[in-house]
């Protein structure tokens, strides 16, 4: 066989982007983050039992503190809302493209409004 005539691999430059491979490479990605934001709360919870008032004033009223907590908001939500997603499509619904790229943008548009409702809720408790 003439390995010279058959294509090479196509790489990923040539494919074009689809919201459904941007989703599910953001859901990975939120799934890494929040799994090691779900540990360093944890561990600052074990360290803020003797300084509680200090952490919570200085790291948390920062600009880097409400940086992080919206973004952490966003990739709870972002990870929630997504799976979700793949919750209705397990059940055998949604795998038209058309309505796969709706709910994607769904999805995207949702995550970023149930962030800004999550953070206005805590930060006026």
């Amino acid at each position: 066989m003439e390995y010279e005539k058959n294509p090479l691999t196509p790489h990923l430059q040539i494919y074009k982007w689809q919201i459904s491979s941007l989703l599910s490479i953001t859901h990975r990605i939120t799934g890494v983050i929040n799994a090691i934001a779900i540990s360093a709360i944890c561990f600052w919870f074990l360290f803020a039992i003797n300084n509680e008032k200090i952490l919570l004033e200085n790291i948390l009223n920062s600009f880097l503190g409400k940086f992080i907590s919206i973004s952490l908001c966003w990739t709870f939500s972002f990870h929630i809302l997504n799976e979700i997603r793949h919750l209705i499509w397990d059940a055998g619904y949604g795998f038209d493209p058309k309505i796969s790229k709706i709910t994607g943008y769904i999805t995207l548009i949702s995550s970023f409004l149930l962030a800004i409702i999550i953070y206005l809720l805590g930060v006026n408790l």
